[in-house]
């Protein structure tokens, strides 16, 4: 398997192509022939892709599971679990051995159901590989996969670390696979419409995005994930697990080498060495679709603050937190959470002439008129209404997973890098929720430099650069894309500012002529 410096990955990567070459695709895949997936991380969000495979499979859609890989036996039965003081009684069915069996494979079949990845990549049957593996295995499995000539369909975020994330772009590239990130609100057609509308000016230059990802749990965030008797180091291949003798860069091992310990197995988004908490789980679904609807990509500055501020229970991540990200085009995003109340505040796309307001099946287009006076009262006792575009997003059970793994493998088989959840934007998403990470872990604000691919602590220059453009009169920048010209990026000096200001140059009113 590839093992790089990463000082040397960017000269190994190839160019990008959006097509793929016939030599470089390997197996081209007919129209009607078999795209056959094997799942890597056989946890709970994996059984809805089993179920989705299983589903286009039935259906003659020419996929079908071919293998499976977990670290965990898995155990498919009930458990008990306590609820305002009554016992509930839930069933289980995760693992390797109950996706096997739903896979319809056989349980004693060493060379398709196995705790060891690397075997299932040697497998010409294997077409396709599913990442649904704790957040530090994406990188590794998804660089070895591309390496071995799969695609890849992996799991939001699609790694732990920023410099994973490029590397991972790197190596698809390189490879010329197909890769989709599974952020499975890309399915839905509203944020491509919203980038049309915003791209052609309807509610002039873009100056703010906020959106955000709101839970409570009694048990805490990711604790009613049920840590069982049957995970024990004689079912779990603990050291697969941890990833402490694996890399992707050189000397640095993708997880720690740590005591067997049940919680961290069943319940690793509470702790940083497997994930970054809500920034990375769940940011990073919000950031992905907004930024492709804003018009833009990596932040210039990011800051991250939060705290846990309730949830004691031993985890490392915050139950409260907010990422504020500036971008070079001229605009902000913001999201913000809590895991310890349930209230949200509106999605929305904020222009100088309309604000984009994301609602069930679409947006509305609730216009502003910039001609001074105070802003909408923040206390509304009535909903304010706008035009209502319908998107007519996926419907149903799984709909928009299933809506992205069809237009995944639609690109597999016609040999297209161009899914709807590329790996760009993932990395672009996942830099600006990580980015927020640090800042929050370290009390800095960074910036990206976008040549070393890297944040970097912020040089507190980032005022002076705009205020340096309005002592010059200067235009405003634009999102990517912009094809609007001036429309709503106007300021109308008044007249006397244009007669009677400026500064008092020995003694002489600027205003005489």
């Amino acid at each position: 398997m590839p093992h790089l410096h990463r000082r040397n990955f960017l000269k190994a990567a190839g160019v990008a192509t959006l097509a793929l070459t016939a030599r470089s695709y390997g197996r081209v895949l007919g129209a009607n022939e078999r795209i056959g997936v094997a799942f890597l991380g056989t946890g709970g969000r994996c059984q809805a892709h089993i179920e989705i495979i299983n589903t286009l499979k039935n259906q003659g859609k020419g996929v079908e599971p071919v293998a499976v890989c977990d670290v965990w036996d898995g155990f498919e039965g009930t458990y008990e679990t306590v609820r305002d003081g009554k016992v509930i009684k839930r069933n289980y069915s995760q693992g390797l051995y109950p996706s096997a069996k739903k896979c319809g494979l056989r349980l004693d079949d060493a060379k398709h159901v196995t705790k060891d990845y690397r075997r299932l990549l040697d497998l010409p049957e294997v077409d396709v590989v599913c990442i649904a593996t704790p957040d530090h295995w994406h990188a590794k499995m998804t660089i070895d996969a591309a390496a071995a000539g799969k695609h890849i369909y992996c799991e939001k975020p699609m790694t732990r670390t920023i410099d994973e994330a490029h590397a991972v772009v790197d190596a698809v590239k390189k490879y010329n696979r197909v890769m989709t990130v599974g952020v499975q609100s890309m399915a839905d057609p509203t944020w491509r419409i919203a980038y049309e509308y915003i791209r052609n000016g309807k509610i002039g230059h873009v100056a703010q995005g906020q959106t955000s990802y709101y839970r409570n749990s009694i048990e805490g965030q990711w604790r009613y994930y049920p840590i069982l008797r049957e995970m024990n180091p004689k079912t779990i291949d603990w050291d697969m697990f941890l990833g402490h003798k694996f890399s992707v860069f050189d000397g640095e091992p993708i997880g720690p080498n740590l005591p067997f310990d049940r919680a961290l197995f069943a319940q690793w988004r509470c702790y940083w060495p497997f994930g970054g908490g809500m920034f990375t789980d769940l940011f990073v679904h919000q950031t992905t679709h907004l930024i492709a609807a804003m018009g833009v990509r990596y932040p210039a500055r990011v800051v991250g603050a939060g705290g846990i501020y309730l949830e004691y229970d031993g985890r490392d991540v915050p139950d409260v937190a907010t990422v504020v990200a500036d971008y070079e085009e001229g605009c902000q995003l913001i999201v913000t959470a809590t895991m310890i109340n349930r209230y949200p505040i509106e999605e929305t796309i904020r222009g100088r002439l309309g604000t984009i307001k994301f609602v069930k099946g679409g947006f509305e287009i609730i216009p502003d008129e910039p001609a001074g006076g105070a802003g909408t009262p923040a206390r509304l006792e009535d909903r304010i209404r706008g035009e209502f575009v319908d998107c007519k997003p996926p419907l149903g059970r799984h709909a928009d997973t299933q809506a992205l793994w069809e237009d995944f493998l639609r690109c597999v088989r016609e040999g297209r890098r161009d899914t709807l959840s590329p790996p760009e934007l993932g990395a672009a998403a996942f830099t600006t929720v990580n980015m927020g990470v640090l800042s929050y872990r370290t009390g800095k604000i960074y910036r990206w430099d976008k040549v070393q691919r890297k944040p970097v602590p912020d040089d507190g220059s980032w005022a002076a650069l705009w205020e340096k453009r309005s002592h010059e009169r200067g235009k405003p920048n634009n999102i990517i894309g912009w094809q609007a010209g001036d429309t709503g990026c106007i300021v109308k000096t008044p007249d006397y500012n244009l007669r009677l200001a400026g500064p008092w140059i020995n003694g002489r009113d600027p205003a005489q002529p």
